[in-house]
């Protein structure tokens, strides 16, 4: 596991990510399309806010079960609760020091058409944990 860096644009909220980032997420619902975010997926323990926890805004629509945090200073997205899976964070990974894009499996999730792209999801993951 390696420890990541990432923050908002103008810093006040910095995070460490503890992970092994091979593989991502695209979301093509109205806001990750909007924000053009890469979503990577971690448990608590493996994000850790260091500063301007204070600074981070909440932004919530539709069912009210994602929480989307970002910062009110420079309105950077910088991670989420996503409404996939709410205990977990998904980190915005253009918001990491360092991470190639090119370099990783970036795989479609279809939340233009969230329900049925959640239950395909779900059988993959049940699949793969096979």
């Amino acid at each position: 596991m390696h420890k990541q860096s990432g923050s908002c644009h103008c810093g006040r909220v910095t995070f460490e990510l503890q992970a092994d980032i091979r593989e991502a997420m695209e979301c093509n619902c109205s806001i990750c399309h909007r924000k053009g975010a890469i979503w990577f997926g971690a448990d608590d323990a493996s994000l850790r806010i260091l500063s301007g926890e204070s600074d981070l805004s909440l932004y919530q629509f539709g069912t009210m079960a994602a929480k989307h945090y970002f910062c009110g200073v420079c309105g950077v997205s910088t991670f989420s609760r996503p409404r996939i899976a709410p205990n977990w964070w998904v980190v915005n990974l253009r918001c990491i020091d360092g991470i190639d894009l090119s370099e990783l499996k970036i795989y479609p999730f279809d939340g233009q058409n969230w329900e049925s792209a959640a239950l395909q999801y779900a059988q993959s993951r049940k699949h793969t944990a096979k």
